[in-house]
Parts: C-alpha cells; structure tokens; sequence
C-alpha cells in the first residue's frame, strides 16, 4: 500500500513559521497547491495490497520539482534535503529528518509509476484550474509556438560523452587543487575503445572521492555525481551512443539541432494552457488542432489562435472556420506568391481583372485557357494554363519571352482556393496586424524555458523523459507565474 503523507508535525509548524520566511518560493509553492492530486492520479500504477509500503508519490513529485527549481541531479536534491530547511519544510518532513530517501528511488519512480500516466496534461490541468480559481486568466485566445531542446546524448559517441564530462570534473578540481594534475591518472591513447575511457573515469572518481573536504565544493560535487551516475546508472543508455528517439530539426535555412520539440499554448497572461512533445523533425502545423483541444479542455474559450506562419497551412484554415476560430498567422510566401521560376519575364505577366485572363509582356491577351493538375511531393495542386497565340510571339520584338523553335506559348499558375484568398485580405486588415503584434509573447516563454529550467538539453534519454522532463518544467513555470500575479 502507498504510504501518503503525514510527517508534518504540528509541533514544528512554529519552527518553520520562524526560519522559512513568507516571501520564501517554496512557503508560497506549498500554499498554492495541494499536492494530494497526484496520489489520486498515480495509485492505480501501485499494487495497493501486497508488499512493503511504497514511498509516497507526492513526496517523490516533489523532489522533481525541487530538482526543476534548482536544476540538481538526483543526487544532489537528496543531499540537499539534508541541510536546507526550506526543502524539508516543502517535502513536509521533520526539521531533524535524517533518513531521507535513496536517490535511485527517483529514477524507478520516473520510470514505472509516471509511466503511462499522461503526466503533461494532468499537470498543466491542474495548474490552470489554480489560475482560474484566482481569476488569473480572462482572455479568450491562446498564442502557440514550439521550442527545442536538444537530446541529452546528441551525436556524440560514448566515449566523447566521458571525454567531456571528466574534463569540466577536471577543471572544477583544479579551482581548489591544482596539485592533482599530477595525482590524476594518465589519459588513455586515442584508441576509440570506450572500455578503456571507463576504466580511466573510474579511477578518477576513485582518487577524489579519497579528498573529503574537496567533496563538499558544491561545484566539484555535482560534476563527481554526475559522472558517477553516467557511469553507473546510464552505462547502457550511453553504449547506444545517441538518444534514438531524437531526430534532426531545423531551426533555420541553414541551421539544425538534434533532439525534440515542445510545442506549446499560452493565454495573454502568460499561462502555459497546452503542451505536445515530438521528436525535433516534426512540422509545428501539425500540432495546432492538438493543442486547442487541449486548450479547451483546461477551460480556455478559444476564439482566437496566433503563431507564425507554420500554422497557417490549408488543413488549419479550414479547421479555424469550421470552428469558428479566428487564426492570426501568416501564409507562408509560396502561397501569396506562388512559386519562384527561373523565367525573368514571369513577373511581367499581368492578370487582367476585367477580361479574366493574363496580359503577356508585349500586351496581348490569352487566347484561351485550361486547368491541369500537378503532382508534387505526393500532394496534387490544381493550375491554370494560358495559351497565347504562338504566330504572335514569333514575331514579337520581346526577347526571353519566347524560345526559339516552341509549337506553343504558354503561362501557369497556381490557383489559389477561395480561403487562402479569403485570408490573404484578413491579413491587409488592421485587425490582424494588431493582433498579430502579441506573438511575441510566447517567444518570451520560451526564453523562459531555456533561461530559468535548464530546457535547452534533455535531462534524460527517449521521448518519454522528455515528456515528464516538460510536464514538471511547464507546472513550476505556470506556478510561480501564478504567485507572481497573485503578489
């Protein structure tokens, strides 16, 4: 059965009254929010009648939100514990607690009981349900853009990956001890052979967990325990030498990263109201319909949705209108254009309104037109074709407009369906290019991300724990934007 908590004596309510101050993040997290919502989500993942009693759930979220705040390992978040009463006071345990959990509680538990729990929707639930309940939230429109973060792994071979983690352990040894450059063991020959770099790590490990004081540098520290766990915890993730879940994405033309996307939903106050994680291949347009379903579910309203022109693709459009959803995002060039030839008189034909057909350069019309279908990439675009009289344009003083020798003279262009035209004149409206203006909201948020929660790189391996890596992430971010409000 689950143990819940209950450790919080109301003898010590007076104590922590005194030494973790009101203004504290953690004080003001845990007056916020009742925790309890995740025992009720995560027990039917427990055997509720056989063996010993399980440490509690809520106790062990919260040891991931303290590892988010703080950005610490697993390690680092227990030893912390031990010290810092405002940890202990948020964990709800005894000011004196010494018997705090084994760190690798925190790996199993990530592993098997957040498994298969939709862990990223059930969190950003509640945490809009507590926005709500304060009227924090009052716009009807939500802003919608990705970010990226690249894969713990990356390209790197396993052996690159020990490489570089020995060297900062390393550097941040040689800030207190210079002298153990001569201590340290030599470094392998650049044999490629990832069995002798381990060996080589190993020993480094070996001779500075000999230097206790040397331990107690934060810095030194978490650099020893995360190679320690690199070594120990993650041997076989590292053997298959890059992260498998990841892909390549780009970020632009000539710029691309390894590893995932998080695409994502805000409200004008800076609420995170949905959220989707793919691998970083993945085009952001596809996740739009997603993410104001699931905006809608949180109780956003939706009558208005921004994002750049990634969301403005046709299958989007039409979902917007039938709908009833205004989409404040821009079409993409190639479809107010239309596509680039290597013609340089392209750009001297001219549609004539009036006559509903194309002038050629030298001034005469089409003498008739067809439409045809073409086939590109496995989609079908439907074009129309001009044909102009080609005893004309022999003997036109134009040169380049038509090729020596041709039976025939003709122009195509795409035609465009009634709702890119319909959103095109949407786009001149004032309306739009107001509105379009908040876009860079969501830009702030995840800047946010990046700066504030370490989401530049994965903390974990696959698609799974960069999901609950997001969820926890996105949960403290709305929280403490919530607190911000509210003081």
């Amino acid at each position: 059965m689950l143990v819940q908590d209950g450790m919080f004596l109301d003898q010590n309510d007076e104590l922590y009254n005194q030494l973790v101050p009101k203004n504290n993040k953690l004080r003001k997290l845990s007056e916020l929010t009742d925790f309890s919502f995740i025992y009720t989500e995560l027990k039917d993942n427990y055997c509720l009648d056989n063996g010993r009693h399980a440490t509690s759930p809520v106790l062990l979220f919260k040891y991931l939100i303290l590892k988010i705040i703080f950005s610490l390992s697993d390690v680092d978040v227990v030893e912390r514990t031990r010290y810092d009463l405002s940890f202990k006071f948020f964990l709800e345990l005894h000011p004196m607690e010494t018997n705090l959990i084994n760190p690798a509680t925190l790996t199993k538990f990530r592993k098997k009981r957040l498994k298969d729990s939709e862990l990223l929707n059930k969190l950003l639930n509640e945490s809009v349900k507590i926005a709500h309940k304060h009227n924090l939230i009052k716009s009807d429109k939500v802003i919608v853009d990705s970010t990226h973060t690249g894969a713990m792994y990356n390209f790197k071979s396993p052996r690159d990956i020990l490489i570089d983690e020995s060297k900062k352990l390393r550097k941040a040894v040689y800030q207190y001890q210079e002298n153990y450059k001569e201590l340290f063991p030599t470094k392998p020959s650049n044999s490629g052979i990832l069995e002798d770099y381990i060996d080589y790590c190993e020993e480094l490990l070996s001779i500075i967990e000999k230097d206790e004081l040397l331990l107690t540098m934060p810095n030194v520290s978490e650099r020893y325990n995360y190679l320690k766990e690199l070594i120990e915890d993650n041997l076989e993730n590292i053997k298959q030498s890059k992260d498998e879940d990841a892909k390549i994405g780009h970020k632009t033309f000539d710029t691309n990263f390894f590893g995932y996307k998080t695409h994502i939903a805000i409200t004008p106050e800076r609420f995170v109201v949905a959220a989707t994680v793919t691998s970083g291949e993945k085009p952001d347009g596809k996740e739009l319909q997603e993410l104001i379903r699931q905006s809608k579910n949180n109780g956003i309203n939706v009558k208005e949705v921004i994002g750049d022109g990634a969301y403005s693709e046709l299958d989007n459009l039409e979902y917007a209108k039938e709908n009833d959803i205004k989409l404040i995002s821009k079409l993409s060039k190639t479809v107010v254009s239309g596509n680039k030839s290597k013609n340089p008189h392209r750009d001297d034909f001219r549609y004539n309104k009036d006559a509903d057909t194309y002038i050629c350069p030298a001034g005469h019309k089409a003498i008739r037109k067809t439409k045809c279908n073409i086939k590109h990439n496995g989609k079908v675009y439907e074009n129309m074709t001009y044909m102009f009289d080609v005893e004309k344009c022999k003997r036109c003083c134009k040169k380049g407009c038509y090729k020596e020798g041709s039976k025939s003279k003709s122009f195509t262009v795409a035609l465009k369906k009634d709702i890119f035209k319909d959103h095109m004149n949407f786009m001149k409206s004032k309306e739009f290019k107001e509105k379009a203006k908040e876009r860079y909201k969501v830009e702030a948020i995840n800047a946010h991300l990046k700066n504030n929660y370490d989401y530049r790189v994965a903390n974990s391996r696959g698609l799974f724990g960069m999901e609950v890596q997001a969820a926890t992430t996105l949960f403290v971010s709305n929280l403490e934007r919530i607190i911000k409000l509210m003081h």
